[in-house]
């Protein structure tokens, strides 16, 4: 049975069939938004304002291609609560060839062409569903004139409002519990691999949480930071400060000026965090991105084409957690990685049962080429994880 990950945000872009953003109020955004299925439009009545390029003005848009979604459904008719960022000039690549072009590119081991694009980003909070997503460049747009104008300052401060509200509602998602006194006398014992893997268990919404998050921050220049204070790792964001502040180079120093610029330093560093990466991550890395290149993102979350991209993705993102690092003087304990090695293969399990499915269901052989070919990049994760079990068992 495939396994299906919960998406923290209603993503409704393909289910709608028209809608209207109103934010000539300062203050106050109000909208209606028509949905396949649905005869009553959703209406919005929230706090705040959007980014600049739609503050003060009412933004109306219509998906050419509407297509019904079954959890649409469950949205409540009357959404309040905060805006997130609404804005229709956020900047996204986008491929420029169609789906089927992708799927030959890839197999021929091509690049694939990518251009960036304005994208419309409607992002709300809202008291009954939550965070509600509409993030698509296929929408036609019309804009009014503004009747209020947003200087940078007021947008700056519209932002740090939508981070924290954002911070809210993933605080909200990951309740993370409190040390109980058992915890703390254990504190300094080392777990077993069973033991890891109650606590696993809890991380699981943690890990779910900071996915949405890495899709929502991807193509930000500020990204790191961003992660951080949503995520609420406060001394991550600690960290990153005193890094700049070591990084930062003296303008009248020669030798630092000659050093960054030759770029030696640059090239040294990167080798040294090549270095750290375990190969079990590399290689899951580079198989989950030519996942992601490979299938279609069309579809529910009940598709192979999910499925297989889903849990390549967790493998990736839990080998990095639990395998990076290594040889530079932090070594997680070992039932903590044994714990994490044992959840991927249940994950890799998924992936390849999903990969199968659809080489089933293929016709194009160039496209079973590369389904076979990544069936077999699964096969090597999957024996590499195995050996690595073994040797920390008996090593």
């Amino acid at each position: 049975m495939m396994s299906k990950l919960h998406s923290m945000a209603f993503r409704i872009d393909d289910a709608v069939l028209r809608g209207e953003i109103d934010n000539t109020v300062e203050g106050r955004t109000t909208g209606r938004i028509w949905l396949v299925g649905r005869e009553e439009p959703l209406t919005l009545d929230l706090n705040g304002d959007c980014w600049r390029d739609l503050a003060g003005a009412r933004l109306t848009f219509e998906n050419l291609d509407p297509s019904p979604d079954p959890d649409v459904g469950t949205l409540s008719s009357v959404q309040t609560g905060v805006v997130g960022d609404i804005t229709a000039s956020r900047k996204a690549r986008i491929a420029t060839v169609s789906e089927d072009e992708i799927q030959t590119l890839h197999a021929a081991g091509r690049e694939i062409p990518y251009e960036w694009k304005n994208l419309l980003y409607l992002e709300w909070f809202s008291e009954s569903n939550g965070r509600v997503l509409i993030e698509t460049s296929d929408y036609r747009l019309t804009v009014t004139e503004h009747h209020w104008q947003m200087d940078a300052d007021s947008e700056q401060a519209q932002q740090l409002a939508n981070l924290h509200a954002m911070r809210d509602f993933m605080a909200s998602l990951i309740l993370r519990r409190k040390p109980s006194e058992e915890d703390i006398a254990a504190a300094g014992d080392e777990l077993d691999e069973y033991q890891w893997e109650e606590r696993l268990k809890e991380s699981d919404r943690l890990a779910d949480a900071y996915q949405e998050v890495l899709e929502k921050y991807m193509d930000d220049g500020d990204a790191e930071r961003k992660e951080a204070f949503v995520m609420g790792w406060d001394g991550l964001l600690d960290a990153l400060a005193e890094r700049d502040e070591t990084e930062m180079i003296d303008p009248f120093d020669d030798d630092e000026l000659l050093g960054s610029g030759s770029g030696w330093q640059s090239s040294s560093l990167e080798e040294e965090e090549e270095e750290e990466r375990h190969p079990l991550q590399v290689l899951s890395y580079e198989v989950a991105l030519r996942a992601v290149d490979l299938v279609s993102r069309e579809g529910g979350s009940d598709t192979a084409e999910h499925c297989l991209v889903s849990n390549l993705l967790q493998v990736s993102a839990k080998l990095a957690g639990a395998l990076t690092g290594h040889g530079s003087g932090y070594e997680p304990e070992a039932g903590f990685v044994l714990a994490v090695l044992k959840r991927c293969l249940n994950w890799l399990n998924e992936a390849m049962s999903a990969c199968q499915a659809l080489l089933d269901q293929e016709k194009d052989e160039d496209q079973k080429m590369a389904l076979t070919h990544l069936r077999q990049s699964v096969f090597e994760i999957r024996d590499g994880i195995v050996a690595l079990r073994r040797e920390l068992k008996h090593g």
